[in-house]
């Protein structure tokens, strides 16, 4: 089992450890992959990971999670993982990013976790979150969640030394983004639409192989917390801003401590401090391979990255398949 060091904060051996969680949820993942049940699919995921979780020697609180106590049977936002000892770590988690994408044996379906220092991640409430997030390589500030989805394309073309055409926003195929879409085709830039998994559009930004250079749109809290944890670790861009739809959603964000409704978060607001992000695909997908199954053995691919160090390891893994 890993053990960190409080000479180094996250020790580095806790980078396989952080595979092994997240390969445990998504290799749990795969009989559900094209069964049409989002529930049990989410279920095998969570029950995985939260015994890889536990096996690992650190203190965590679970600040992004299945839900509150109440409703989330596992995995919900307070709870306790991992052995106790060690130092005291923040964990951000969504064991199935994706149980639509999983259940309908769509691409891009992925077991995802981050860990950090204590304190160091943004407890965000289980609502909406207006987003845009750019990869590496550009100064701070270059677009912003305020200005005109027009004049965040030519801002960021101009960046990159390129004509708008070049330019690939990633956006959640949802009626409510018909106008950013409308607006960013105007400037000329090309729309890739996914259907969910806003944490991996997010993090397409940081791989130049995927093609996309911006994310723009409302997605979940959770989730944007999530993907400032993975471009905290190769130098990213993320803006948010919590979207409230009710008075039941204000009081979440009120008991958890959110007391500025309308703050706009940058990066580092989401995720500080050293961090660690994990995310091994479930099903295939622009970023990762989903979890294959060939006679005894099934194989897995997962990326992991490191803010303190910079590095980005894609870790690709046969795993003997046990009786069940």
């Amino acid at each position: 089992m890993a053990e960190f060091t409080t000479s180094d904060g996250l020790e580095r051996i806790l980078t396989l450890e952080l595979a092994r969680v997240t390969e445990a949820a998504a290799i749990a993942s795969y009989d559900q992959v094209g069964r049409g049940n989002e529930h049990d699919a989410d279920r095998a995921a969570v029950d995985a990971m939260r015994r890889a979780l536990n096996q690992c020697n650190f203190d965590g609180t679970v600040v992004i999670g299945e839900g509150e106590r109440d409703e989330a049977p596992m995995l919900y936002i307070g709870e306790k993982v991992g052995t106790g000892k060690g130092p005291k770590v923040d964990i951000a988690l969504d064991p199935l990013e994706g149980t639509t994408l999983t259940a309908k044996a769509m691409a891009n379906a992925l077991a995802v976790v981050a860990v950090a220092e204590g304190g160091s991640l943004l407890h965000a409430p289980d609502t909406y979150m207006d987003k845009i997030a750019i990869g590496g390589g550009y100064p701070e500030g270059i677009v912003d969640l305020d200005a005109d989805p027009r004049d965040n394309i030519l801002a960021l073309a101009r960046a990159k030394g390129v004509r708008p055409q070049e330019i690939k926003a990633c956006i959640l195929d949802r009626p409510r983004h018909a106008d950013i879409i409308a607006k960013v085709r105007e400037a000329g830039a090309a729309v890739a639409l996914i259907s969910d998994g806003d944490i991996a559009g997010v993090i397409h930004t940081s791989d130049p192989e995927t093609g996309i250079d911006i994310y723009m749109g409302q997605g979940g809290a959770p989730e944007g917390v999530l993907a400032a944890a993975a471009l905290r670790c190769v130098g990213g861009q993320i803006q948010g801003r919590l979207v409230f739809r009710n008075d039941d959603e204000r009081g979440r964000a009120a008991r958890i401590g959110i007391k500025d409704f309308n703050r706009k978060y940058g990066t580092l607001d989401l995720a500080s401090g050293d961090v660690m992000f994990a995310a091994t695909g479930v099903t295939d997908g622009s970023m990762l391979r989903g979890i294959h199954r060939t006679g005894r053995f099934m194989t897995s691919e997962t990326i992991v990255m490191r803010s303190k160090t910079g590095t980005v390891r894609w870790i690709r893994a046969r795993h003997v398949i046990k009786d069940r």
